[in-house]
């Protein structure tokens, strides 16, 4: 048996047709009109955001076009070299793994330096974080990246109801015109377990995707001994078209599950 692949090697081989797979989901409904006015609401003020795990830059236009300043890492330099063809230097972009996430300059030199009001990690960045100790690693860079001044950190985290629904064995869905095919591979569905699907076709390598479903309990857990807390957490799915959030989140309603989260002291 191989040994399984890392999220930079899955990556690294999706990155060519990344955009064009992903091509429904739509970040300036999901982050610009539905996210970021919720966020707002818990104080969210703009400035400078830091988007981990930026993949190919698909955050960047519904922050950019709300005047926000924006840096971006991700761990597969195939992903970023993607997001640097279509954006060019309005967005730096760096490669680093989230759970060894150094301390990020804005290079702003009319930067205040304390640190980004936004942190995002978004579209399951936190799922492909498989063994334990890997959220605290996590946390534990975007805190001294995140400013104390009322800044947020967003990510979400997969349900088993999606895991059920993307990752059981079988087809799963195809794209006829490309011979697209993603297949999950995993029996069963339990809390805290590992997932996995093939992604092959045209145009790009096979390869398959390796997630672990964090429970909630285990990520405000993390978070707090990461020092943070947790302020928000939402159910989020997907109905007529729309993306809509509830509370609390249901594990079985909900594809995901959306966090919110600040300093674990109000300094």
């Amino acid at each position: 048996m191989t040994a399984p692949e890392s999220a930079k090697e899955t990556y690294d081989r999706y990155a060519s047709v990344y955009d064009e797979t992903n091509a429904q989901n739509d970040y300036e409904m999901w982050l610009g009109k539905v996210l970021l006015p919720e966020l707002e609401k818990l104080g969210l003020r703009k400035d400078w955001a830091l988007d981990v795990g930026c993949g190919t830059g698909r955050a960047f236009d519904p922050l950019l076009d709300r005047g926000w300043r924006v840096v971006g890492s991700d761990v597969s330099s195939g992903m970023l070299a993607e997001a640097r063809r279509k954006f060019g230097d309005r967005v730096r972009v760096f490669e680093a793994d989230a759970r060894s996430l150094p301390v990020v300059s804005t290079g702003d030199e009319d930067s205040t330096g304390e640190g980004f009001s936004l942190i995002l990690l978004l579209n399951d960045v936190v799922n492909y974080m498989t063994d334990d100790g890997d959220l605290e690693k996590a946390f534990a860079g975007v805190k001294q990246n995140l400013s104390r001044r009322q800044g947020l950190v967003v990510f979400d985290a997969n349900t088993l109801s999606l895991f059920r629904h993307d990752f059981a064995s079988g087809l799963i869905e195809r794209a006829k015109e490309k011979g697209w095919e993603w297949q999950g591979l995993t029996d069963g569905a339990q809390s805290g377990g590992i997932y996995e699907a093939r992604f092959s076709g045209e145009g790009v390598e096979t390869h398959v995707h390796r997630q672990k479903h964090w429970s909630i309990a285990r990520v405000k857990g993390a978070l707090e001994a990461s020092g943070l807390r947790c302020v928000a957490a939402f159910g989020q799915r997907e109905e007529g078209g729309r993306v809509l959030l509830s509370e609390p989140p249901d594990e079985e309603r909900d594809a995901k599950i959306v966090y919110v989260a600040a300093h674990g002291s109000q300094e």
